[in-house]
């Protein structure tokens, strides 16, 4: 469909950042901090490091999807949704600009000056042309996610091409949203497929934010054009404040609701997407001021996680939402699209349970996931997976036989140029500012932010082994005096600071500390206890602090060259991968059918630091001991552990012995949801 009436509009001159303005929108709880305001150490370090100097980092360099993408002139995507390295650049530029990575940073600017170049005389950016007759909006979400944290960044370099091209846009935007929703709907002679305006129209949070951005920051000449823009997306967009109601959310599994049901509700089923849109209702509510959708934004999180949640912190959903079953997985993009939408409702809303929740994913299912040196991951993730290898059969909706093995692409590519943003989010929200003269350290970890304070410069450095520990120490260098909060997580059996009981915000679960100006050293520890939490099937799940501990299977691991996702059979060619990247199954070494006994958890603090890097399989000095036992537990299609026996039916195999639950993000072979029994 052609689009003649484009309008476009003047630019302001000097494109000057608001630091304030009374733009229409609901102010966040907390604001962000811009990007590269902190930064990371520790353990969070070395691991954003191995990110960086793995796959993450060196998709520009061969991964055919980035390097040789339609965006910068070339002609590989794995789907007509362009979308790969959308993904791709909406991870990179967090992951360069959180550690300042020069080669990264390179990077960016190639891939970014060329997105640029190439902007199309009406404004359009990216590849597809008006002739195309498939100009979907949706891969630009994911671009201005990353233009919008590089303007943040470098404003120097980036501000204004950046800005000018997201003006002339959001321009045409307009023109094409007034055209019946052009972009967001389908019409009859559009070349694209109905399918593809499903994702854009169900995650459409993320443009939103964007567009929010430009209204806080640099509104320009075009305030009424963006909050049209804003309205029109929400008119057009599937709405989850229809969907988190009683009469509407599917809380069963999805395996035993009709599969015309679960057609019909596909936009909201989908795993990526249900992440995705855990902060639909907080964007829109800063737009709208309908203060319901606090009540939704609750609502979507509790029931999300009550029945299609793990316990490592992620949804379940091979594919599609699924149910409780600890053989359904759990796709990576899931896990980073969780953290990020988590943390985004805790800064904007303010409510402490959301940061818990983002922390439980961050510390457990996301690291699961990647292989210990960061140079392969797994597309689908199980509670309890005691082998990661070419399965019998698939236990998954639509996910393939290798979907949980480690390698470049496992399955779908989504999660190959996803996965990067996962620890580069968490470390840029870790810190927020809270009013005027406040500062919060909200997504607990090693890290320092950098920032001021009326005019004056702050540093607060955390030097800390949290979350495997729980003491926290605080460097403080001011120049003027500030509040600074502390957030307490939700499992905390009591707080000291400076080794002093400190009083906690019931509603915020905020521990202020006066800080004066000059240096100051705090203290802050966290009280924590060895805990259970009752999961389906008469299972439990063991956790200290905000670590998961399973099972661990001592794994057997055969590798070799990485296979191409659309032929698990034919390997990339030498010299076209780095030869470190390669491709690894893993059989169980020590048995995976056993049952514990909740009332003998033990934990055990280990000894000697931690290892690098961090999340290496079993390495990780802290550990949990129980006795247990092995009963007879069947499999699920002839292929995955099946739900455990009802607990009548448990009976132990052989003699009790101690089992080693070892923390669930260095347990890369695991049972998570264990079947309990008692000894007494």
């Amino acid at each position: 469909m052609r689009l003649l009436n484009v309008v476009f509009f003047a630019l302001p001159i000097g494109c000057t950042r608001l630091q304030s303005r009374d733009d229409g929108l609901v102010p966040f709880k907390f604001d962000p901090l811009p990007l590269g305001s902190i930064r990371p150490n520790g353990w969070l370090k070395t691991e954003l490091e191995a990110s960086a100097s793995g796959l993450g980092g060196h998709l520009y360099d061969f991964f055919r999807y980035v390097s040789n993408s339609s965006w910068i002139g070339g002609d590989q995507e794995y789907s007509q949704l362009n979308e790969a390295l959308p993904y791709w650049l909406n991870a990179i530029v967090p992951l360069a600009y959180t550690q300042q990575d020069e080669r990264l940073k390179n990077d960016v600017h190639t891939v970014v000056t060329k997105i640029l170049d190439l902007v199309q005389p009406d404004g359009w950016i990216g590849p597809e042309t008006i002739e195309s007759g498939k100009r979907l909006i949706w891969a630009r979400t994911l671009v201005f996610l990353g233009l919008t944290n590089l303007v943040e960044a470098d404003p120097e370099t980036y501000e204004k091409p950046i800005l000018d091209a997201l003006y002339r846009f959001n321009g045409l935007m307009h023109t094409m949203l007034k055209n019946n929703g052009t972009g967001m709907i389908y019409h009859d002679g559009d070349k694209a497929g109905s399918d593809d305006y499903v994702w854009f129209r169900s995650r459409s949070p993320d443009m939103v934010v964007s567009l929010q951005w430009l209204l806080d920051h640099y509104p320009g000449n075009q305030t009424e054009i963006l909050k049209e823009n804003i309205d029109m997306i929400h008119q057009y967009s599937f709405r989850w404040e229809g969907w988190y109601t009683e009469q509407s959310y599917i809380k069963e599994d999805l395996n035993t609701v009709p599969e015309s049901v679960a057609s019909e509700q596909w936009p909201f089923l989908h795993g990526v997407t249900v992440a995705e849109a855990l902060k639909y209702a907080a964007v829109f509510r800063r737009s709208t001021k309908n203060e319901s959708l606090l009540t939704t934004a609750r609502n979507g999180v509790d029931w999300t996680f009550k029945y299609h949640g793990s316990a490592s912190g992620t949804i379940l959903a091979d594919e599609r939402l699924a149910g409780l079953s600890p053989y359904y997985g759990s796709e990576l993009c899931t896990h980073v699209e969780a953290i990020y939408s988590l943390a985004y409702n805790y800064f904007a809303i303010g409510d402490p349970s959301y940061a818990d929740r983002a922390e439980l994913a961050a510390f457990n299912a996301f690291p699961a996931a990647m292989w210990p040196d960061w140079t392969s991951h797994q597309y689908m993730t199980e509670p309890n997976q005691p082998f990661a290898k070419n399965l019998s059969a698939t236990p998954f909706w639509n996910v393939n036989t290798v979907g949980q093995t480690f390698g470049i692409e496992p399955n779908y590519p989504c999660c190959t140029v996803n996965h990067p943003q996962g620890f580069p989010k968490f470390t840029m929200y870790s810190y927020l500012r809270n009013g005027e003269r406040g500062l919060v350290h909200a997504l607990l970890s090693p890290g320092q932010a950098k920032t001021q304070i009326d005019g004056k410069a702050v540093t607060v450095d955390c030097q800390t082994d949290y979350p495997f520990e729980t003491t926290l120490s605080y460097k403080v260098n001011s120049e003027t005096d500030f509040d600074f909060y502390l957030r307490v997580p939700e499992w905390s059996t009591g707080i000291k600071i400076n080794g002093a009981s400190s009083p906690v915000d019931s509603q915020t679960s905020l521990a202020k500390v006066q800080v004066p100006s000059g240096q100051t050293t705090i203290k802050y520890e966290i009280g924590a206890s060895l805990r259970t939490v009752s999961r389906a099937n008469d299972t439990v799940a063991v956790y200290q602090g905000p670590i998961l501990y399973s099972l661990y299977i001592s794994p057997i691991i055969t590798s070799g060259p990485p296979k191409f996702y659309s032929d698990p059979h034919q390997t990339y060619p030498e010299g076209t991968y780095p030869p470190e990247m390669q491709d690894h199954m893993m059989t169980n070494g020590t048995e995976w059918n056993v049952a514990i006994d909740p009332s003998t958890l033990k934990y055990h603090a280990g000894e000697g630091s931690l290892p690098s890097p961090t999340f290496d399989d079993g390495k990780l000095p802290m550990f949990v001991t129980a006795k247990a036992c092995l009963i007879d537990w069947p499999l699920f299609k002839d292929a995955v552990p099946a739900d455990p026996p009802a607990k009548k039916d448990r009976y132990c195999i052989g003699r009790p012995f101690d089992a080693t639950l070892r923390p669930y993000g260095s347990s890369k072979l695991h049972m998570s949801d264990l079947p309990t029994i008692s000894f007494s």
